[in-house]
């Protein structure tokens, strides 16, 4: 009768311990979500960014940022110039990247001469320009936004922004702020 009760109490036992037992693979990081830039609205200077000189500005009463405080800016000089933003993020395997941005123009051009070239090289494909900006692009803040689509392999995506001005045609400024990349 001994025998028969440590029986049923190790297959009680048994049954208790196997039930509890997680079912199925262990739940896995959701790699594909939310927003990876350390530092997307310029708050803390150039951090996680490449910039030229004089890039990161403050905004005032006059032309506020976007979001915060600070916001990215090529100041229009009326000079023959060009000047360069960028920002490099590593897209895991099986994610899609957008790059979301605000841009804002102020130009006293007549005639397109000043450009903000904006674009998206992701390993593996020839990188192209998505946008080209002039002095058409309007006072206001505008939203923009680009994508690197998915792929089956981990890649480095640089999002950059170009400007390219020429003397004698007027002058214009782009500001940027808001510089989102989110995966999903």
């Amino acid at each position: 009768m001994k025998a028969s009760v440590t029986t049923a109490l190790a297959a009680a036992l048994l049954v208790l311990t196997t039930a509890s037992a997680p079912y199925g693979p262990p739940a896995a990081d959701q790699p594909c979500a939310g927003q990876i830039h350390p530092n997307p609205g310029f708050e803390r200077g150039t951090t996680g960014w490449e910039a030229g000189p004089r890039i990161v500005v403050l905004g005032d009463a006059a032309r506020p940022a976007h979001h915060g405080r600070a916001y990215a800016t090529f100041a229009g000089l009326d000079v023959t110039r060009t000047d360069l933003l960028r920002s490099t993020v590593t897209v895991p395997a099986n994610c899609d990247l957008t790059v979301r941005f605000w841009v804002r123009t102020t130009t006293t051009e007549t005639m397109r001469g000043d450009y903000l070239n904006v674009g998206l090289a992701v390993t593996g494909i020839p990188p192209k320009t998505r946008f080209s900006l002039a002095f058409d692009g309007g006072s206001q803040w505008r939203q923009y936004s680009m994508s690197s689509g998915t792929a089956t392999t981990e890649r480095t995506a640089t999002a950059s922004f170009l400007s390219s001005e020429t003397a004698g045609n007027g002058v214009t400024t782009f500001d940027v702020d808001d510089v989102t990349f989110t995966l999903s």
